[in-house]
This record gives structure tokens, sequence and C-alpha cells, in this order.
């Protein structure tokens, strides 16, 4: 029965990763019914404000289908609460459902165990823990965000072969991205991108390279781009400030707001004050592209918890150097004429 019931919270799973940023600041969640070892029903969690996974499967099969052995397996403890959506007990309840099969509880305090007692408390046999540290790695972000009171951070930079992030800069006429990496793996990143709520750069990033930083070579929803600015020195007619996407700058000057940028004055631009305002407004993932001095701060500070590094085909034998994580990387991918190596701070 183990090995059945790691089977189809393995379906719940891949079906829960299709909603990969689209239903944040929610987790992603897959459910599937089973009648006799068969499925008969399947859904998932696609959009923030839509039905949830259970929802979802419940309503993808005809009442008649259901019997005293159907099982449903969900990856994610359901919901007892009234939240955009009712709760998704209530739904498993008047379906007639009695046995549901959980892969690990919601961190959420307003769902954690509630959701399990509600079904227990209405004669529904409740397992609970299957594939769980798979169910909770699909939502590091989710379980970040409560249990560390901050963003799931994830580093990115490219750097040439002899380790250098970028050219040296000196005036506004070396305005332009010298680009490390090859053309395909922008689409790669533009990827990345979609999956995260946030994304942030420092000030000599919007100032050299006049980044869009968007999803515009992928299908997806664009990020909320924050500027580390200490002192206001930007001009706000570049692209990362066009209407594309809100823009944030983190600052120690003032706050307001001009259209869709708002200016944030916080005590300090420190890893620590930057994260605590993003944990505040709800962030729950930020992807970190540069440069090289605000990457460093994350890396020193320890405020990190993934980082991919692509290493391009190129020298430039001087310039800006590429920052350094002093750990052995857990992964590498080849993609195209480029290398990609992963590194996870734990």
């Amino acid at each position: 029965m183990k090995r059945n019931h790691e089977q189809f919270m393995r379906r719940c799973l891949n079906l829960a990763s299709l909603g990969i940023g689209s239903v944040s600041p929610n987790p992603m969640v897959g459910c599937v019914i089973v009648n006799d070892g068969i499925i008969i029903g399947e859904g998932y969690h696609a959009i923030s404000g839509g039905d949830h996974a259970e929802v979802s499967a419940i309503k993808s099969i005809k009442s008649d289908k259901i019997s005293d052995k159907t099982i449903l397996y969900v990856s994610l403890e359901p919901c007892a609460h009234f939240g955009k959506t009712p709760p998704c007990t209530n739904k498993i309840i008047s379906a007639g459902i009695k046995n549901v099969v959980i892969g690990c509880k919601d961190i959420n305090p307003v769902v954690s165990g509630k959701g399990v007692e509600e079904l227990k408390k209405n004669n529904i046999h409740v397992t609970e823990g299957v594939l769980e540290k798979e169910c909770i790695e699909i939502n590091k972000r989710f379980f970040t965000f409560y249990k560390k009171r901050r963003p799931y951070v994830v580093l990115k930079w490219a750097q040439t072969k002899d380790g250098f992030l970028d050219r040296t800069r000196s005036s506004k006429k070396d305005v332009g991205v010298n680009w490390i990496s090859a053309p395909e793996t922008k689409s790669l990143v533009h990827k990345w991108r979609s999956e995260e709520q946030a994304i942030l750069v420092g000030r000599n990033t919007v100032l050299y390279d006049n980044p869009s930083l968007t999803v515009r070579e992928w299908e997806g929803k664009n990020p909320i781009r924050i500027v580390i600015d200490s002192q206001l020195q930007t001009d706000i007619k570049g692209n990362a400030f066009s209407d594309g996407a809100k823009t944030l700058i983190l600052n120690r000057i003032e706050s307001k707001t001009i259209n869709n940028v708002e200016y944030i004055k916080i005590p300090e631009t420190s890893t620590k004050f930057i994260l605590e305002e993003l944990y505040k407004r709800g962030i729950q993932s930020v992807l970190i592209e540069g440069g090289s001095r605000t990457l460093q701060y994350f890396i020193i500070d320890r405020a990190w918890d993934e980082a991919r590094v692509i290493v391009g085909d190129q020298y430039f034998e001087d310039g800006i150097k590429a920052p350094v994580i002093s750990k052995v990387p857990c992964d590498s991918i080849n993609f195209g004429e480029d290398k990609i190596f992963i590194y996870n701070r734990t």
C-alpha cells in the first residue's frame, strides 16, 4: 500500500509543479482521486484566487464515482478556513470521500493542523507524511517564508571562464550589456524570472546595463522589480522603470509613489532590512541578479538559499571579478555553449 501511496503522491507533485509562477503567494498543490488503483480525477492549483487542487480534482469527476473505497491524495494539507475561496475540507466532506492521503502539513498557522483535524472530526481516515520531504521541497519558497520570516533567495549571475562578471565601467559611455552567456540562455533566465515573485539588482546594474528585468522571452508573469539605491541616484527613465511591472526603489531618503514606481525608505540598505521589507510585503521569493557587490553582500551575510552561476564561453582577461561562493556545487548542467552550476547554502 505504501508503494501505491507514493506512486499517486508523485502524480500530485507533477500536477503541483504546473502552478509555478502562477499561484504565489499560495503554495503549489496537486491532487488525484483514486478508485481501486485507478485515477478517476485530478487537479492542481492553477492560479492565485482560483480553485484549489482538491476542489479542481473533485469537480473533474462525477459524484456517483465516489465510494467508501475512494482515496483523495493531496500534496499539502487541505485548508479549513475561508480565504479567497471556501475551505477545501468542506468540499471533501460534502463529496463523501472517506480516505485522504496528505504529503505534508501546511506551515501557514492559519491552516496548519486544522485541515487534518476537521477531516478526522468528520470520520475521514487520514494518512500523513507520504513523500513528505519532496512535498516540502516543491514549496520551499512558501515554507522558507513562514519558517524563516523572509523570502526564499536565489542568487544568479553569469561569469566568464576566467572569473569576470563584467568589464570595467567608468562613464555613461559604457552603458550596455557585456554579454557573457549564449543567446539561448537568456530564455532560460527569463523562465527563472517568471518563477519568482521579485527580482532585485543594485543601482550600478540599472545604470550600466539598463535592464528591463522582465520575462519578455518567456510566457509568464513579470516579477516585481526591486532596485537598491541608497542615495536615490538612479534616473527612473530607464527600462527597469517601464510600466511593464511594478518597481520598488529601496533607499535611505524618502517614501513616495510615482506611477508604477514606489520609493521605500528603510533604515539601512543591508540584507537584513531589505529582506525584512520584502517579508512585510508578502514577497515569498526573490531572484538577485547583481551586480557583484550586491551579490557578495548576500553571500557574506549568508542571506541566500540557492545560487545559479552561468559560466559562458568567454574570456575578459580583466574587469569586475565575479562573486565567490566557498562551496562545492550540488549540480552542474550543460546548456548549449554554457555551463550552469547550482549551489545550495544548506
